[in-house]
């Protein structure tokens, strides 16, 4: 069966930078749904496209086709007593702005007396990589899958 619009597909994977850096040694398999439901990030669902079980990829991704560019405006310094006591280096917490809307997720990356610089970019934010990939297995999806847009059962992540 090949990789193609509502299937589910089940990779064994590893994710370096472009330097050989082990990034994600992919210790479980990943399953997705492919077809544009945002499993998976769009320049890998493209290159799996009539693939079959068994083939093996190699994908370069550029930052912007993966967690994009840094952007040095989303790291923040927020005054000490903003937060709790017991934070630690390393921390992550949903940011809430002004306006009462989450401006998504922040690392603590230095903490001083009165001070914390707090940082929006995910970690992988500028940073080019490779996925190498190995199509496990792929199935038709069932059409509770497809109308909820993602994977049921082992391996998947199942919220409702």
């Amino acid at each position: 069966m090949q990789v193609k619009k509502n299937t589910v597909v089940t990779l064994s994977y590893s994710v370096t930078d472009p330097d050989g850096n082990l990034v994600d040694e992919g210790h479980d398999p990943l399953v997705y749904l492919h077809g544009g439901y945002d499993g998976i990030f769009p320049r890998i669902e493209e290159a799996l496209e009539g693939k079959s079980q068994g083939e093996e990829l190699i994908i370069k991704l550029q930052p912007d086709d993966a967690f994009g560019d840094y952007d040095a405006e989303l790291v923040l310094i927020e005054e000490r007593d903003s937060f709790p006591e017991n934070i630690e280096v390393g921390m992550q917490f949903e940011r809430v702005g002004d306006d009462g809307e989450e401006d998504g997720l922040f690392t603590i990356t230095e903490i001083a007396a009165d001070k914390v610089v707090i940082d929006g970019n995910h970690p992988l934010a500028g940073t080019a990589l490779v996925f190498t990939c190995k199509v496990a297995e792929v199935r038709d999806a069932s059409k509770e899958e497809i109308d909820h847009g993602h994977v049921h059962g082992p391996g998947a992540h199942h919220h409702h």
